[in-house]
C-alpha cells in the first residue's frame, strides 16, 4: 500500500481513494468473522391517512413554503412589471414585422 494511507487503531490500513474502498469492500469481510449487518426488513406499507388529514397537511406545507418566499417590494414589483411589458411589446412588434414580411412575400410569389 502507499505511504499516504494511515494505519487505524485496529491494524488495518485506510484506503485513500474510492477505487481502493470499492476493491476492499467487494471481496473482503471483517476480521472478526461476522458477515456484517442484516438487511432491514420492510414490514408493509404505512397506512394511508384520511383525506382530510392529508389535505390539512398539504395546506400547512404550502403555507410553510410561502413563508420562505422573498416577496418583492412595491418598487421592485413596478420595475419587474415594466420590464415584462416592454419585453412582450418588443416580441409582439417582432412577430408583427415577420407576419408583414411573410404576407408580402406570399403575395409577391402567388400574386393573389
Amino acid at each position: 500500500m502507499t505511504d499516504e494511507r494511515e494505519a487505524s487503531g485496529d491494524g488495518r490500513e485506510r484506503p485513500s481513494s474510492a477505487a481502493d474502498r470499492r476493491s476492499r469492500r467487494a471481496g473482503s469481510t471483517p476480521d472478526d468473522g461476522s458477515k456484517g449487518r442484516a438487511t432491514a426488513v420492510r414490514d408493509s406499507r404505512p397506512e394511508k391517512a384520511s383525506l382530510s388529514s392529508r389535505l390539512t397537511r398539504y395546506l400547512r406545507e404550502v403555507v410553510a413554503e410561502l413563508r420562505k418566499v422573498i416577496w418583492p417590494n412595491r418598487k421592485q414589483q413596478i420595475t419587474y412589471t415594466i420590464v415584462v411589458l416592454v419585453f412582450v411589446s418588443a416580441l409582439v412588434a417582432f412577430v408583427a414585422l415577420l407576419d408583414l414580411v411573410f404576407s408580402q412575400g406570399v403575395t409577391f410569389l402567388f400574386g393573389t
